[in-house]
């Protein structure tokens, strides 16, 4: 697979996040509109997507298999048989096929489409509407080298990649995969006490969104460990180490263990194809 071979990218499925990908890779310049198809199930949506960002649209996807270099499936899990019995027969191991969808493992997508395709597993996160996504991608047991490239390629245009093995995606849909959820649920709870200490909702929302992303951005490029840089905020006796006494007491280091821990164990719940499922 060369650089010219791979050009052409059908997005089966325009959900929000279909339409994320194919806005930020429209934007950042690495594909062209006229290399981007997506399919639809609804023709009111096709038309949408099709006038927006002047993509070809579709409502049939053996259409989108048979234009495309690279099928990227972004069908919800529950639907993800469904998508595969409709494009089978027309996927070759030329194609290189990149599935998005939570908990489905390379080994049931494999299974499902003729021998020797290549299958590419991502688990992204919503960030990727700001072009900030962290995916990770997984290869399965047709796809070398050249088809991992691929995937980097077209999602580092929207955020960060990294390769790692398909058993870790439980882990990964559990942290950076629900992730956002938890950094929403914690921004909520530290606007509700703005207001609680007499700040309006405006305020509050200002102060915490801009210290979070502040946060965020330490981390990132100062490289220190996050225990280095809570205690560069925590001097001795101060107002910092009584909040963060309270939140030990209140077990909240704890309760994120088990919570993320209960994520993967429901990952692990709704996966479809696993070890056993190989054949």
């Amino acid at each position: 697979m060369n650089e010219s071979t791979h050009r052409k990218v059908a997005f089966l499925g325009g959900g929000k996040m279909g339409e994320a990908l194919v806005s930020g890779l429209i934007r950042s310049g690495g594909r062209n509109p006229d290399e981007i198809m997506v399919t639809n199930r609804r023709e009111e949506r096709a038309r949408e997507l099709a006038e927006t960002y002047g993509v070809a649209a579709t409502l049939d996807n053996a259409e989108a298999v048979h234009w495309a270099d690279v099928l990227v499936l972004m069908a919800k899990p529950q639907d993800m048989e469904i998508l595969l019995s409709q494009i089978r027969e027309h996927v070759t191991p030329r194609d290189l096929v990149i599935t998005f969808a939570a908990g489905v493992r390379t080994s049931f997508v494999e299974k499902h489409l003729p021998d020797d395709v290549p299958v590419v597993r991502v688990m992204s996160n919503v960030p990727v509407m700001v072009d900030e996504a962290m995916s990770v991608i997984s290869p399965g047991s047709h796809a070398g080298d050249e088809h991992l490239v691929v995937a980097e390629e077209l999602l580092g245009f929207v955020g960060k990649v990294l390769r790692l093995k398909e058993r870790h995606q439980d882990a990964v849909t559990a942290t950076s995969g629900s992730g956002p959820a938890y950094f929403f649920l914690l921004a909520e709870a530290m606007i509700e006490a703005c207001i609680l200490l007499g700040l309006s909702r405006d305020v509050a929302t200002e102060l915490i969104i801009q210290t979070m992303l502040g946060s965020a951005k330490m981390l990132r490029d100062t490289g220190k460990h996050p225990v280095e840089l809570r205690e560069m905020v925590t001097s001795p006796g101060g107002t910092t180490i009584a909040a963060i006494r309270h939140l030990e007491e209140a077990g909240v280091r704890a309760a994120f263990l088990n919570a993320i821990d209960a994520a993967r164990q429901r990952s692990l719940e709704l996966a479809q194809g696993g070890d056993d499922d190989d054949d």
